[in-house]
């Protein structure tokens, strides 16, 4: 028993710093939001005052904030049933064993070593209307194409067109990775198994549909969470890449809440934004921790 209570004594010494550093850049941290948020702090100086949920409604009636919501939403959906069918290709076509699979699987990956500020300006060059990927669509006989990519202030139903520009970029960096995970989990499938579809008179592709895919169900699960999760942070490729666009077209909550809090100083409204963006990832994040501890646990 004294020889217990040591080792737990111990193990929580241990594990003190790691909590105490938590608990004041996390959880602490997450606290002052909330009170910035509900505070009159508007300008440089800071300023507690206590006005409510008068920031909330401001924030929920903003325009741009409403235009940042869609563009979430429409961006989340595209990036990710786009990245997941691509990948899944992918890992298909390279579980085949075709030739020169080590080149074609480092060619997939290579994006994600690179930074996303670096995506962002090589995709803001590429897809320029003046110098970019239009300029070499003109050149091979199609001059009559225009296309303002992310500079045209375009709409279909609720749709910012030119946030179009910003899912190629950002699909061409994630889809390499989200391939990777599902090829791995393809390529641990037993052999006796795939023996067993090939006895049976399943055509490969078939295969893949009807057993595969439900067998990496887990992989994919984790792919499409990544992807959800990184969508709702997307920050750094619209920053470098196009900025808010014209009217708010690429804009996203976490550019609109940098801008609002260290551009235009209104800390509270830039605390509400945060708050609603720590909703939405929890939202996300919380229901698949949960169900993946439950299933450890069963």
């Amino acid at each position: 028993m004294i020889k217990s209570k040591k080792e737990t004594f111990k193990a929580v010494m241990l594990l003190m710093p790691s909590i105490i550093l938590l608990s004041v850049f996390i959880y602490g941290f997450i606290g002052w939001t909330l009170r910035v948020s509900v505070s009159n702090w508007r300008g440089v100086i800071p300023d507690y005052t206590f006005v409510g949920f008068k920031n909330y409604v401001r924030v929920f009636k903003s325009v741009r904030f409403q235009t940042d919501l869609w563009n979430t939403l429409y961006f989340t959906i595209f990036l990710l049933s786009g990245c997941v069918a691509a990948a899944l290709f992918l890992a298909f076509t390279l579980d085949r064993r075709v030739k020169g699979e080590n080149l074609f699987r480092t060619i997939f990956l290579f994006p994600i070593a690179l930074s996303l500020v670096v995506t962002g300006v090589v995709w803001r060059w590429m897809l320029n209307p003046e110098i970019g990927i239009n300029v070499l669509i003109h050149k091979i006989g199609f001059e009559g194409f225009r296309f303002g990519w992310y500079t045209q202030p375009l709409r279909i139903l609720k749709f910012n067109v030119p946030l179009l520009s910003v899912l190629i970029a950002a699909g061409w960096q994630l889809t390499g990775y989200i391939m990777a995970m599902f090829l791995a989990a393809v390529r641990g499938i037993p052999q006796e198994l795939r023996d067993a579809w090939t006895i049976d008179g399943a055509t490969e592709g078939k295969a893949f549909i009807r057993v595969v895919i439900p067998m990496i169900q887990p992989v994919i699960l984790s792919g499409a969470i990544l992807l959800m999760h990184m969508s709702l942070k997307l920050f750094t490729l619209v920053y470098n890449m196009t900025g808010p666009g014209p009217a708010f077209a690429t804009d996203v909550p976490a550019l609109n809440m940098y801008e609002t809090t260290f551009s235009a100083n209104r800390f509270g409204e830039g605390a509400v934004i945060s708050i609603v963006l720590l909703f939405l990832v929890a939202l996300v994040i919380v229901p698949y921790l949960y169900s993946a501890r439950k299933a450890d646990h069963s």
